[in-house]
């Protein structure tokens, strides 16, 4: 289909978006609030904080299970095999740490009313500094992962015979404009129609692929006959070595999942904490829809697909296994469900922004209405932002934006989280441990290419790790060490 455009194809695409748009722009009219509220960070950030538990659970499930979910996880599964799928018990660990920390984290925002998780974090810990931190680690690791939704994009409209950069430009500009006009009600009320062509594209794809391809017998046999062919750590099965990275990729990816500025924006947009322990509850059905879609990439080696890129694994089978009309239908499903989360995080970024930098250190006085202004603009601009690490971070996989963007993310979850349990923490301790972790974190990732991992050697010795998670452990080990050395006083008088 390279250089032929996809006339049937696009035509049901550019349907299904017209759609989602008129939805987004509408949006600021569905649950809208009194004229007095309506100018306030509350209401454009946030959606009044009046989202019950099915808008909370197709909103935080839209913005959680993203075009990180049906491109990246099946390219990383078509790649190197049984490895891609540590994304199956990442989002299953998640749900009882959102259990357990996220109904805690809603009161201690609901009560002071704040927007951000570095407003709690100041709230909790009065410090500028570490409020500071964790809001400017929150707009830069929000970057990527925005970025990783882009590229979801770029991917379906290459694939649907559309070179250059103008239609991911005029998609770009749509995005903005609804997100800037509805705010958070735009993605909630789009997350209704995406969940439902996402869920209808995954199913038609598990039931009629493998039935075109000889069944799953057939597709296995063909992945692990192309697995051993290619060798190295590649498999159906994980290697020995495998295993200890598999699971702090899904034990770090689950402790950085909440902490992200877009998930806590669906947290505190939920009218209660009950709200939030149902979701927990109920959320894991979209694990079953990613353990479905990671198969993706099996069902490409049995179709005898040949591909430039990883990514373009599923547009590609669905371009070649069923019709035109079908084939519109999945990539508008991909791109819609790369908007919804793109929406939610520039909110996120552009809330951050706003209350913990432009509020406290350039307008103090600035007005509830100056603030949701100042959000609504910053909120263009982070859209600006990602599009530097697509032009210029070298990235084997989409998925490493997203994991790149996690290991930082991760340094924050002390200073988030530990405050709602107990009070032995400190600010500079926090401060300080979050500061080696970053720098630490970062340069391991750097020094790898930004691989997700890193391996260690100790003599005979050697075992690979998370990067995140490993820079968390180290994150935890200085904080502990600095609370410990420096006597409590004199920490109390180090806040700044």
């Amino acid at each position: 289909m390279d250089g032929q455009i996809n006339w049937t194809a696009l035509w049901v695409f550019v349907f299904f978006f017209v759609l989602v748009t008129a939805m987004g722009f509408a949006a600021s009219r569905w649950q809208a609030p009194d004229k007095k509220k309506g100018a306030h960070l509350d209401e454009w950030g946030l959606g009044g904080r009046n989202f019950g538990t099915w808008i909370t659970w197709f909103l935080v499930g839209g913005d959680f299970y993203t075009a990180y979910t049906v491109i990246a996880v099946p390219a990383l599964v078509y790649a190197v095999g049984a490895y891609g799928f540590f994304a199956l018990p990442y989002t299953i660990l998640v749900y009882p740490i959102v259990f357990v920390v996220m109904p805690k984290l809603w009161h201690a925002a609901h009560r002071a009313g704040h927007v951000t998780a570095a407003d709690v974090v100041y709230g909790r810990y009065g410090s500028r500094s570490l409020e500071l931190a964790v809001a400017i680690t929150g707009v830069v690791a929000t970057m990527p992962y925005i970025a990783l939704q882009l590229v979801g994009m770029e991917v379906v409209i290459k694939a649907l015979g559309l070179t250059g950069e103008l239609p991911l430009a005029a998609a770009f500009v749509i995005l903005a404009l609804y997100t800037y006009s509805a705010g958070l009600r735009a993605p909630a009320l789009i997350a209704f129609v995406k969940d439902l062509m996402i869920y209808i594209v995954v199913l038609v794809a598990v039931v009629l692929v493998p039935m075109k391809l000889g069944g799953y017998a057939s597709v296995f046999h063909e992945a692990g006959a192309a697995f051993a062919a290619k060798g190295g750590a590649t498999g159906l099965i994980l290697k020995p070595s495998q295993m200890l990275p598999y699971a702090s990729l899904a034990l770090g990816s689950a402790l950085a999942a909440f902490m992200y500025p877009h998930t806590l924006t669906g947290i505190f947009a939920a009218k209660s904490a009950d709200t939030i322990r149902k979701n927990a509850v109920f959320l894991p059905a979209y694990t079953v829809l990613l353990g479905l879609i990671a198969l993706l990439g099996y069902m490409a080696y049995a179709a005898k697909l040949t591909v430039k890129t990883n990514n373009d694994v599923v547009p590609a089978l669905f371009n070649a296994l069923f019709p035109s009309w079908f084939a519109g239908f999945a990539f508008a499903a991909i791109a819609i469900g790369a908007l919804v989360p793109a929406a939610v995080m520039s909110i996120g970024a552009a809330n951050l922004f706003t209350r913990n930098f432009w509020k406290p250190y350039v307008n103090p006085s600035v007005s509830p209405a100056g603030e949701a202004k100042v959000a609504k603009i910053v909120s263009l601009v982070v859209k600006l932002g990602a599009l530097v690490f697509i032009l210029f971070l070298p990235t084997q996989f989409a998925l490493d934006l997203q994991l790149l963007g996690g290991l930082w993310i991760l340094q924050t979850f002390p200073a988030v989280v530990f405050g709602l349990f107990f009070n032995w923490f400190r600010a500079p301790a926090l401060l300080a441990g979050w500061l080696v972790g970053l720098v630490g974190g970062s340069w391991l990732a750097f020094s790898d290419g930004i691989k997700p991992v890193h391996a260690f050697h100790f003599g005979d010795t050697s075992f690979t790790l998370y990067t995140g998670l490993t820079a968390l452990i180290v994150n935890i080990i200085v904080a502990t060490i600095v609370q410990m050395v420096i006597p409590g006083k004199a920490l109390r008088e180090a806040r700044v």
